[in-house]
């Protein structure tokens, strides 16, 4: 059994990645840059998501609260009902296997309200 501070010290070292994955996204920056740090904190936040995610699914199937089958189905249900909200709250996008589907005008439309850069 780990003691919390062992678990802080894991987790903080893995938490680490968080500058190599900004760093592969918006290149070299310096560490008090306002997007570097946007992009590490959010790395950071998906890093975190994950670990915590898969350790209580891992206690949940050990348990025996469900078996990994019923948290695959789950996850299934729990994408497709994401997608479609997602494609309703931004009229003219749709994912699809092979990447995103945009739709004209109304692509264009949901752009310009949500003010993307040109």
């Amino acid at each position: 059994m780990r003691t919390p501070e062992q678990v802080n010290r894991i987790v903080n070292k893995l938490c680490k990645w968080r500058r190599f994955f900004c760093g592969w996204q918006l290149g070299t920056r310096l560490e008090n840059d306002p997007e570097a740090k946007a992009i590490s904190n959010h790395r950071e936040l998906s890093i975190l998501l994950r670990i915590e995610v898969s350790a209580l699914a891992a206690l949940c199937i050990e348990k025996d609260v469900f078996t990994p089958e019923e948290f695959t189905n789950a996850v299934g249900r729990e994408a497709e009902f994401l997608d479609a909200n997602y494609q309703r709250s931004y009229p003219g996008f749709k994912s699809s296997d092979s990447g995103m589907v945009m739709t004209m005008p109304a692509c264009a439309d949901t752009m310009r309200v949500m003010n993307f850069k040109p």
